[in-house]
Order: C-alpha cells, then structure tokens, then sequence
C-alpha cells in the first residue's frame, strides 16, 4: 500500500483579516483510504471547520494532500486524527475541527470528530 500524504504537501496563504475571527469550512465528501483488515476501500465526507489565525489552507494543495489517502491503509480513527494533526502543525489555527464521516460498510457507519482550541 502507498505511504500516507505529509503536511508537507499542505500550502497555505496568509489570513486575508487576521483580526476578525471567521469560520471556514471544507468538505471533501470523496475521501478513500483502504481498509487495512480487508483490503476494501472506505469512503468519507471530511468536514474541515477551522477560525484561522494567521495562514489559510491552500484549496488545491488541501485537495491533493486528501486525495493522496487513496491507497493507504488505515484506520478511520487513525486517519482522521492524523489529517487533523498536519492541519493543527501547519495552520495553527485559533480552532479547526475536522470530522470524518466513513459511509456504510455492512449496514454501519463510523464518524469521528477531533477538536482543537488554541491555548
């Protein structure tokens, strides 16, 4: 299976208003990763809500670092905490909260949240 995206491949852009506090939000409901147990592919809609402080993510590089998760093999859980922990290492955002929501696989759902709050 491939290796797994880095935060390296996420580019920002300085926050247009750093002074306000505004909400951006980014979903990429074609998310895959593969299931390490089967071999099965898991899709999911990642909704990244995040208050910036002083970068943004870059759409296209956001895009190609989600699309780089096709074929590795990883847990929801695992994969959703690690997309959060890039995002949280190269925006270090005032708040980002990144859920993952993987669709049905034998009649069950799995969504995991993770929430961050700069101290």
């Amino acid at each position: 299976m491939a290796d797994a995206p880095t935060r390296d491949n996420l580019e920002t852009f300085p926050n247009p208003n750093p002074a306000r506090d505004y909400e951006v939000r980014i979903d990429a409901p074609e998310f895959t990763c593969i299931c390490p147990k089967t071999g099965h592919p898991d899709f999911a809609n990642m909704q990244l809500t995040y208050v910036p402080d002083r970068l943004c993510i870059e759409l296209k590089a956001y895009k190609l670092y989600i699309q780089g998760w096709r074929n590795v093999g990883i847990f929801h859980e695992a994969v959703t905490n690690r997309v959060a922990e890039d995002l949280i290492a190269v925006l270090k955002p005032r708040y980002l909260k990144l859920v993952g929501a993987f669709h049905a696989h034998g009649g069950i759902t799995t969504t995991v949240t993770i929430e961050h709050r700069s101290s």
